[in-house]
């Protein structure tokens, strides 16, 4: 081999091949890791420089081809071999790491959002985009879509690199300051030792793992009962305890987004920004606009990182100021590319009869109050989202569907998950008083909502002014509407700090939780206050190949074999991410070949082999492919060149590409009694869940409730209402009622009665919904 150094002192790249003791240049290569070189030279009587730290190291076969580039990460080290008569002798010991080591040295990835059901190499892009690095991209592929993607910003760049590719069964690489991404097994070396090709001397192979037929799977907490408890005002009362499960309720104030625009340049790890007519720029105000092209679409400031539109969120632009004949969107969220007709919420900013106006923007549509812009006057503009699912990305397992003869990677889960939403504007004028009652200008559900949205805080047709900030926070899951004790109607409660113009605050923890109303925005008499969130719980599934059993148990012997453990990546959020993971544990579990790991060494192979390639190895007249996990190179200092290929394969079973697992579950899952078939789809398991039930009315004494449960029964079946959350198609002393049609009446007797409720079929036995929606009612009763 031909090693070259460039120490960075202008000479170049210069050949230290000569100095190389033989036998001791040795490349290694870990799927997903950066490659190492370790070499020891011999420098006396020459008359070259000893190799520098961060000198540019690059080792190529005597065929052309490049094994490794990278740099020195330290000074060599002088190793004692031994007294010549000149004295003591010493050699140099070189180590180098491969080109990705200059990314790892950048400063961290600071504001790193989720990748969202988005392919694999669109996202290693985004890695490398946000460190600006030059490295080419030409050979990323596309890869296979991730479900759910969060990069961990304290860690190096190929650590997240690797876990991104590990995510999508894929195999990265850098080399030559060009970052290679594709799937595993796009490469196969064939092997066979009816040609030659395969010393089966040099193979080494054994099956490391027992089988598995019965899979139980813990993932992360997972969001369950949809809580809505119901309290009566009475014009003084300001606090209301909540009895629900309410850790969930405010999730920790998460920050998605949070720039008020302080550097010299707009912050290229958080936004991308389109503006050839170069109208956007940071100054003392904040971001200043200065106009556009005239045309929607071509003049934004877009967040980098999508949104996943689950659970409570506001986005605030403050200290928003407006002038001349300003047009365009601000503080927008986009289903698709930047264009009003795609813009799920936002604010319209337009001329009407010579004056700015501002109107909410809903699916592209103007709702709501139209609003005259003041001259001279700032703003605070706040979207906010509240969605009854927090979860609407789907987790993506992937796995090799065969450890036996061929190669194919299948996917398991993933999707999306259709939901409604709750949307409001409000807009508060600076100019009068911080503390002001906001503006709504719209307050309303939209039906169905996209899973994952692009944020633009700005989308300027023909927009002058400035934005002071923009902020996006995930609060939780809560939601507080009331119902007028008048006219019926039904509005958000606003919830936020005091001095905001909001009308209460919403906290809650395991143990407790409240809303907590501010002086003078009590509910008056009558008014029923509503109080929407979700619980918690450890997501849990159990699932069985009944073919595998039975074909186990044909022998006479047990049929089932169990195994029980947690998803560690990709991280399994819910109890269907839990299902999905188990059904790609099966496909390999059950799998002979999938449970095989060994090692081959091959000399002078002839192609060049890296981790994420495939051997397809035929010996004895049987079939077997595998992944190539490590690979370790070594020259064995002879002329003809020999090269030496150290290859280490396993399949899913015996080490995990696709999905990394623990042998220790949870130790607060409830684990399910049964197994469910793996064979059923996700619509022969479970209903889905009622995420619209609402409370319609109560009656005059409230001693019945009104329900709406959202959504018409399935044939044959109906509403299931419970006093506890359990034993559902049980006819016992915990049954209400069971109603066969959407809207039915729960009786109540007292004051703080909790009734849980799921929809079923006329299967037998039937199927129920996954979650409960539970009604919680405080309200007095007569």
């Amino acid at each position: 081999m031909r090693l070259t150094i460039d120490n960075l002192d202008g000479l170049g790249a210069v050949d230290y091949s000569g100095t190389v003791l033989g036998g001791s240049l040795k490349v290694a290569r870990t799927l997903n890791e950066p490659s190492t070189l370790e070499a020891t030279l011999c420098m006396e009587g020459t008359a070259l420089l000893v190799p520098s730290r961060r000198g540019r190291v690059v080792v190529a076969a005597d065929a052309g081809t490049v094994l490794f580039t990278g740099y020195l990460t330290t000074e060599p080290v002088a190793l004692y071999a031994g007294v010549a008569s000149e004295g003591p002798v010493y050699r140099l010991g070189l180590r180098a790491v491969s080109d990705e080591w200059l990314l790892d040295k950048q400063s961290g990835l600071t504001r790193i959002g989720a990748g969202l059901a988005e392919a694999s190499g669109l996202l290693v892009k985004g890695l490398l985009g946000r460190l600006g690095s030059g490295f080419a991209t030409g050979s990323v592929a596309d890869g296979n879509a991730v479900g759910v993607f969060e990069p961990d910003a304290a860690a190096a760049w190929s650590k997240n690199a690797g876990s991104l590719a590990a995510a999508a069964y894929g195999a990265y690489r850098v080399l030559g300051g060009a970052v290679t991404l594709a799937t595993a097994g796009t490469v196969t070396h064939a092997l066979s030792d009816g040609d030659g090709t395969l010393s089966v001397a040099a193979l080494k192979t054994a099956s490391v793992r027992e089988l598995a037929n019965d899979v139980t799977v813990s993932g992360a907490e997972e969001p369950t009962v949809y809580w809505n408890e119901l309290f009566e005002g009475d014009g003084t009362t300001a606090i209301f305890e909540l009895t629900g499960q309410t850790d969930a309720v405010n999730g920790g104030h998460a920050a998605l987004i949070d720039d008020e625009f302080s550097l010299a340049a707009i912050d290229a790890t958080t936004w991308a920004v389109t503006d050839p007519g170069s109208h956007l720029s940071p100054g003392a105000g904040g971001l200043t606009f200065s106009g556009g092209n005239g045309l929607d679409g071509q003049t934004t400031l877009t967040a980098i990182d999508a949104v996943e539109m689950g659970g409570t969120m506001v986005l605030e632009l403050g200290n928003v100021q407006l002038s001349g004949a300003s047009a365009g969107v601000l503080g927008g969220v986009y289903s698709g590319a930047t264009l009003q007709a795609n813009c799920f919420a936002g604010f319209n900013v337009r001329q009407s009869s010579g004056q700015t106006v501002m109107v909410p923007l809903v699916n592209g549509v103007e709702a709501g109050t139209v609003f005259t812009i003041a001259a001279g006057h700032v703003y605070t503009l706040r979207l906010r989202l509240h969605c009854p699912e927090m979860l609407r990305v789907k987790q993506a397992y992937y796995a090799m569907a065969d450890g036996g003869s061929g190669f194919s990677v299948e996917q398991f889960g993933g999707g999306l998950v259709n939901a409604p939403m709750y949307v409001t504007f409000e807009v508060s004028d600076l100019g009068l008083s911080s503390n002001t009652p906001v503006t709504v200008l719209y307050d309303g559900a939209v039906t169905s909502s996209p899973a994952s949205c692009s944020v633009v805080a700005v989308n300027s047709v023909q927009l002058f002014g400035s934005i002071g900030s923009v902020r996006l926070n995930r609060t939780g899951s809560g939601w507080v509407r009331s119902t007028n004790p008048t006219t019926g109607a039904v509005m958000t409660r606003l919830v936020g700090l005091a001095g905001m113009g909001t009308d209460c605050t919403l906290s809650g923890t395991d143990l407790e939780g409240k809303v907590t109303f501010f002086v003078g925005r009590e509910p008056a008499v009558g008014e029923i206050v509503s109080v929407a969130y979700r619980g918690r719980r450890r997501a849990v599934a159990r699932l069985a190949d009944t073919a595998s059993v039975a074909m186990e148990a044909a022998g006479g012997g047990a049929g089932t074999a169990r195994w029980l453990g947690h998803v560690v990546r990709p991280p399994a959020r819910s109890t269907e991410d839990c299902e999905a993971a188990a059904e790609a544990v099966l496909s390999f579990a059950t799998s002979r070949g999938a449970a095989a790991a060994g090692s081959y060494v091959a000399v002078n192979p002839s192609g060049d082999v890296w981790p994420g390639d495939v051997l397809s190895l035929t010996a004895n007249g049987g079939e077997f492919s595998a992944v190539v996990r490590k690979v370790a190179v070594v020259d064995g200092g002879a002329a003809p060149e020999v090269l030496s290929y150290r290859l280490e394969f396993a399949n899913d079973w015996a080490e995990g590409l696709g999905i990394t697992l623990s042998e220790a579950i949870a130790a607060d899952a409830v684990l399910p009694g049964t197994a469910v078939d793996s064979d059923l789809v996700e619509a022969a398991r479970v209903l889905a869940n009622l995420q619209q039930m609402t409370v319609t009315s109560a009656t005059s004494s409230n001693t019945a409730l009104v329900v709406d449960a959202g959504v018409d029964p399935p044939s044959g079946g109906g509403f299931e209402v419970r006093r506890h959350d359990g034993s559902f198609g049980r006819t016992d002393g915990n049954l209400v009622l069971r109603s066969p049609v959407r809207g039915f009446t729960i009786p109540v007797t007292a004051t703080g009665e909790a009734f849980f409720v799921r929809m079923y079929d006329g299967s037998s036995p039937a199927l129920y919904s996954r979650a409960s929606s539970a009604i919680v009612t405080h309200l007095p009763v007569d």
